[in-house]
């Protein structure tokens, strides 16, 4: 669980930094961006094949899905992240990094939400705290005062980009809801192969997907001059997308790992714990101010994030005492 948690915070933390480095220094196509988010599973391949098979038993196999179920689960799923995908890319197209990853931070309550419906999570006073808390983190940045700021992002593009980056928070929480749904009445596999599975195959099919965007609305033709007029360099330009889909492809190992592992919420606060730390970092690389409403929303979000993992560890605590009890209830009727 460690292991899954420290590649999606490093990897998260990147990825956003990247790629808002990418439309600060002269990128311009949303495609591109929402490209390089599925795009980097080919490094996820020699660990895939790499995979001892799956047991081979005729019990085993008959409570497997059917390939049709599976495609279906991931086609769906890679369709679904390539929308998701072109929000987060316009979200950090038209937002100061640190606003977008802020705004982000809704998406825990959007998750938590979902998985109430979908997933049977209790709604405790804490977490309903924490959503309320998150809630209005990201509605008190519609209201902060962008005169600063509005040289770089103009009004109108900053409400795009806002409710680009809302509505992408909505759709990844709803996602990651789905696929511990998926996980639990449908795969009903315990194996990395399966978290594998569940992070190429849909990657693959958003890939695909966007980018016969990119080509039908044919931003694809102004990429070369793009690549020669980005202010760091062609070899930059290269890089930065390069480095943008292999930290995605961290986060996203790592995301899916800690649903298989624990849950999808408890996977997206993890993801929440780390983005306070993207805003920090974007004052030193981008020069974004740090106002006062951004510092308060900060500390709300941390707030929130603060009073689910304190739900979280009742919760553990509370099953430590019912494993404990009903080990010494069992040495009792044995004795």
């Amino acid at each position: 669980m460690a292991f899954y948690s420290l590649l999606l915070l490093a990897g998260q933390s990147v990825a956003v930094l990247l790629g808002r480095l990418y439309f600060e220094k002269g990128g311009n196509s949303s495609w591109m961006g929402a490209l390089v988010q599925p795009a980097g599973f080919p490094i996820l391949l020699p660990f895939y094949l790499s995979q001892p098979k799956s047991p081979s038993t005729s019990n085993f196999e008959t409570n497997l899905p059917s390939n049709l179920v599976l495609a279906s689960i991931y086609i769906s799923s890679g369709l679904f992240l390539a929308i998701v995908s072109m929000l987060h890319s316009l979200g950090l197209k038209y937002l100061p990094v640190s606003t977008y990853s802020l705004v982000c931070a809704s998406q825990l309550g959007f998750n938590a939400l979902f998985s109430f419906f979908l997933n049977s999570l209790k709604l405790t006073p804490f977490i309903i705290n924490s959503l309320v808390l998150l809630t209005i983190s990201s509605i008190l940045l519609v209201f902060q005062d962008d005169s600063a700021e509005s040289k770089q992002v103009y009004k109108r593009k900053y409400a795009f980009g806002f409710i680009c980056t809302v509505g992408a928070s909505a759709g990844y929480g709803l996602l990651l809801s789905l696929t511990q749904f998926a996980f639990k009445k449908v795969l009903k596999q315990e194996t990395f192969k399966v978290v594998l599975d569940m992070t190429i195959y849909p990657s693959l099919a958003c890939t695909i997907a966007v980018l016969v965007g990119l080509f039908a609305s044919g931003e694809w033709k102004g990429l070369g001059k793009e690549m020669e007029g980005f202010k760091l360099g062609e070899v930059s330009y290269c890089m930065t997308l390069i480095w943008t889909a292999i930290s995605w492809q961290l986060f996203s190992i790592g995301c899916v790992g800690l649903i298989f592992e624990v849950s999808s919420v408890f996977s997206n606060v993890i993801s929440t714990f780390g983005l306070p730390v993207v805003p920090v970092l974007a004052v030193f690389c981008f020069g974004d101010k740090m106002d006062v409403i951004k510092a308060i929303a900060m500390v709300l979000a941390i707030w929130g994030f603060l009073s689910y993992v304190y739900q979280h560890y009742l919760d553990d605590c509370k099953l430590k005492k019912q494993k404990s009890n009903a080990a010494a209830t069992e040495m009792l009727i044995t004795g």
